[in-house]
């Protein structure tokens, strides 16, 4: 008498994580912080200045040297949280980097953001450091070294970062357009404030260029926000 075999029962598959442990932390996140730690260096060492603004490097030296020997506390804040600010945006860079590649951009656009990324925090933490440098007593008592080194800060916050930003959005607006992977506008926008960050450039060769900083930066601080949300993490759609 044969004696039937019993029927296996089948394993149900695994249920995938619904968080993958190699994504990185959240971009979105990582970039309200670095804005977050910016914006607070601004808003803090006004306050600590009692109403005093950061002096612009294109007005009177002897203005510039009174504030820095007067607000040594203000700025030194502000060299703190430029310094601080550049860790998470250059996490951010390497994060949003590796989440194109395995999205499958295999176009530059990932390079371009991660090098772009990496340098912006690298010129933010120069700029942190030498603005720390300009709140010593010992420097403040000099008016041309004062001078030169706000000069420094400002060309190493300015001008460098501002430009190394705007390639950190051009790397991820351009796959993010052309990969279907950002909204349209999103994109586009991106593009566009990348092409204003580029030209900030100019700043070196004309002072009358400066407005376009201000504009580049903030602008530019608000659509990384907003593409560190909006990037997926798995590709929703083929390339076409």
């Amino acid at each position: 008498m044969t004696v039937p075999m019993p029927t296996p029962v089948p394993t149900p598959a695994p249920t995938p994580s619904r968080r993958d442990p190699q994504a990185g932390p959240p971009p979105g996140i990582l970039a309200v912080v670095f804005t977050a730690l910016f914006l607070a260096g601004l808003v803090l060492s006004t306050l600590l200045a009692g109403g005093d603004t950061f002096p612009s490097p294109f007005g009177p030296a002897d203005t510039a040297a009174a504030y820095f020997r007067d607000h040594s506390s203000a700025v030194r804040v502000s060299g703190a949280l430029q310094f601080a600010a550049s860790v998470p945006l250059a996490v951010y860079a390497a994060t949003v980097s590796a989440r194109l590649h395995k999205l499958g951009v295999r176009a530059p656009g990932a390079t371009i953001a991660l090098a772009g990324g990496v340098l912006a925090a690298a010129f933010l933490t120069g700029s942190g450091l030498v603005t720390w440098l300009l709140s010593r007593p010992e420097t403040a008592a000099h008016v041309e070294l004062v001078r030169a080194l706000q000069y420094l800060a400002f060309g190493l916050g300015g001008p460098a970062h501002v430009v190394l930003l705007g390639l950190l959005v051009a790397g991820i607006a351009v796959p993010g357009l052309l990969a279907g992977l950002l909204p349209r506008a999103l994109a586009v926008t991106g593009l566009a404030i990348a092409a204003v960050a580029e030209l900030s450039t100019l700043v070196l060769l004309a002072d009358a260029a400066a407005p376009l900083l201000p504009i580049a930066r903030f602008a530019g601080l608000l659509w990384l926000i907003a593409a560190g949300f909006l990037l997926p993490r798995r590709r929703v759609r083929t390339e076409g």
